[in-house]
């Protein structure tokens, strides 16, 4: 690192257990964000201030003014821009040393499973469960880690999939398939039921500290732990995790 980096990111190089080498991982580390949205958005900007040296996002959707209420990395003169691309241009004018990939489109198949396989941790900061489940899938196929939020109304939960420390077949730690049979019924989104700002700043920040750890090597993931928000109450809940054998993609087949 040169002396401009060593003062920029010098707080985090002063943590215990960090030091120059975690941040030295940071910089050589690459992160798929999945959804610029209101998690996406705390997520995209908290790594690239810490230095993640590669962020690509991913996100087919264009800037809303309904959108600004909680998705922080936009403004007011982004509507009608690409989200991705809105994104993209605040992470680097917050930190210029770090390259931005935008892919402002959908990915699925093999497109998906190979910018998985690009990177070190996939953060999922989408609002629907169909693209929940290929971005496991995908993540299970190729031993990625994954961060997994979600946000909705006070109400918010997170949690890291699969097992970063262990992926052999006898680990009970579980995929995120493992907590759904299948996308719920009664699944609603935040245009039907609303959702306050600061819940998805939470949740999001949690999984940029997640994807930071697990890239650092700092501290112990969520891995086989869920942990759950009720902001009503400012009560957090953690929910332990196994592995489920019947579990469609890293069950006993």
């Amino acid at each position: 690192m040169n002396d401009d980096q060593l003062l920029r990111y010098s707080r985090q190089i002063m943590l215990p257990h960090f030091d120059i080498a975690g941040q030295e991982s940071l910089l050589s580390s690459h992160a798929l964000i999945i959804g610029l949205g209101g998690l996406g958005s705390p997520v995209a900007m908290y790594l690239a201030a810490a230095g993640v040296g590669h962020l690509t996002l991913v996100d087919d959707d264009s800037v809303d003014l309904s959108n600004l209420q909680r998705q922080i990395v936009h403004g007011q003169a982004d509507i009608g821009r690409a989200k991705v691309v809105s994104a993209a241009e605040t992470l680097r004018n917050l930190n210029p040393e770090i390259e931005v990939s935008a892919l402002h489109k959908r990915l699925d198949g093999k497109a998906l499973l190979q910018a998985v396989q690009n990177a070190d941790v996939v953060i999922d900061a989408c609002d629907n469960f169909a693209t929940r489940f290929a971005i496991n899938q995908a993540c299970v196929d190729t031993h990625t880690p994954l961060v997994s939020g979600a946000a909705i109304r006070l109400e918010g939960q997170v949690s890291v999939f699969p097992n970063p420390e262990s992926n052999n077949e006898d680990s009970d730690a579980p995929c995120y398939r493992c907590l759904y049979d299948d996308i719920p019924e009664a699944a609603a989104s935040c245009s039907e039921t609303g959702v306050l700002a600061p819940v998805v700043g939470i949740i999001g920040s949690i999984q940029a500290t997640e994807a930071l750890k697990l890239l650092s090597g700092l501290g112990t993931s969520l891995s086989g732990r869920l942990l759950t928000l009720d902001a009503s109450t400012l009560e957090f809940r953690e929910i332990r995790l196994r592995r489920d054998p019947a579990c469609p993609v890293c069950g006993n087949h």
